[in-house]
């Protein structure tokens, strides 16, 4: 029988070896270039080729702030099969944990570890849950592991809070990201909904695969994904008794 462990760390306990087992699981697993990659980032983003990272990469733009930032990753049987980082900052005396990144190993999927990954980033503290992906099956997993169901999802709670809160965000990424869709321009007859424009040229054969799929499973709330830009999920914690609350940092191993 596999043995599955997850764990959780702060960022500032995450080493330079963990950060190199992310960086490869990355490289491997996350996706590759698109079509228009190499003309919109550069000749390196070669269409087909894996979107890659380094160790330095992951700790400067993921860990940037150590004490506010979370690492959490599952092993089966000793290797590394996902993980997931996030950042937290406050936005008029609201807690947000941002996901920043997302991450199975293909071979892992549809086994339910990105919702339980996210899971272990809960805190009794946070008050506002967010992500960007352009794979539908993230915006799942973050509304199964924060909410309840992707089909209960409050668009209401995305448009009040997703500008101001990713302006205050100390991840350049999430900051600059530019809000798209009709839940924020009424006008917009794209088939945009809740949607974010963060020039990531990634392939989305994959995602658009699994968006078909989730909008015949269920009622899919956010919308159509063009090029270049990823889905925008923003959820309001549902706050737990204190009874349950768990350590924030550390490792945390689950059975």
């Amino acid at each position: 029988m596999e043995q599955q462990l997850f764990e959780k760390y702060n960022g500032s306990l995450v080493t330079d070896s963990m950060l190199q087992e992310a960086a490869e699981l990355f490289s491997k697993h996350y996706g590759v270039w698109s079509e228009q990659a190499v003309q919109m980032v550069g000749p390196f983003a070669k269409a087909g080729n894996h979107v890659r990272l380094n160790k330095a990469r992951l700790r400067a733009d993921y860990l940037a702030e150590p004490s506010t930032s979370s690492y959490v990753r599952v092993t089966i049987d000793g290797h590394l099969v996902g993980n997931a980082f996030a950042c937290r900052w406050m936005y008029e005396n609201k807690t947000v944990c941002w996901v920043t990144q997302l991450v199975v190993h293909q071979d892992y999927r549809e086994r339910g570890l990105a919702m339980n990954l996210l899971k272990q980033l809960r805190h009794d503290s946070d008050d506002i849950y967010g992500i960007m992906s352009s794979h539908p099956a993230a915006c799942l997993a973050a509304a199964k592991a924060f909410g309840s169901s992707i089909s209960t999802v409050r668009l209401d709670i995305i448009k009040q809070y997703a500008s101001d809160i990713m302006k205050a965000s100390p991840i350049r990424y999430v900051k600059d990201a530019r809000l798209c869709g009709s839940l924020f321009h009424p006008d917009d007859s794209s088939g945009l909904v809740s949607s974010a424009n963060t020039s990531f040229w990634v392939d989305h054969t994959e995602p658009l695969e699994a968006l078909a799929w989730a909008r015949e499973a269920a009622h899919w709330p956010l919308g159509d994904l063009h090029d270049g830009h990823e889905f925008l999920l923003v959820l309001e914690a549902k706050h737990r008794p204190r009874s349950q609350s768990r350590s924030k940092f550390g490792s945390s191993p689950v059975s």
